[in-house]
């Protein structure tokens, strides 16, 4: 199973970005193994529409499950529609948010805690 996690940077020891629809790259990462990959995120310098491209980006990486600090409706709605749990991480590296996760410390959310648009510069 793969869990995409928000991230500053390209590797486990980034922080989380808040952001979910502006993250500037996902982190995917197998919890069992703690195998990763890392993508930048296309939809990190989009016009409008962010979240949900974003949110597809996950999805064609086949991620079962996300981390973020902040997600908007747009981007939940496309989640949750393809069965994948989202998760509200606070600051701390990626690796420590899957371990956090491994623990059972994370619980899922059934709603967005942002606003349309909240991530926007």
């Amino acid at each position: 199973m793969k869990i995409a996690l928000t991230a500053t940077a390209s590797s486990l020891k980034a922080e989380m970005e808040s952001r979910f629809g502006r993250t500037p790259y996902f982190i995917l990462v197998d919890p069992e193994t703690m195998e990763y990959e890392t993508l930048k995120n296309p939809a990190a310098s989009a016009g409008g529409g962010a979240g949900i491209q974003a949110a597809q980006t996950v999805l064609d990486h086949q991620a079962k499950a996300v981390i973020s600090g902040n997600i908007g409706p747009n981007a939940m709605r496309v989640l949750q529609s393809a069965g994948v749990k989202v998760y509200l991480g606070k600051p701390a590296s990626v690796k420590e948010l899957i371990e956090e996760y491994k623990q059972g410390k994370l619980s899922p959310v059934d709603q967005a805690n942002r606003p349309s648009h909240f991530g926007m510069k």
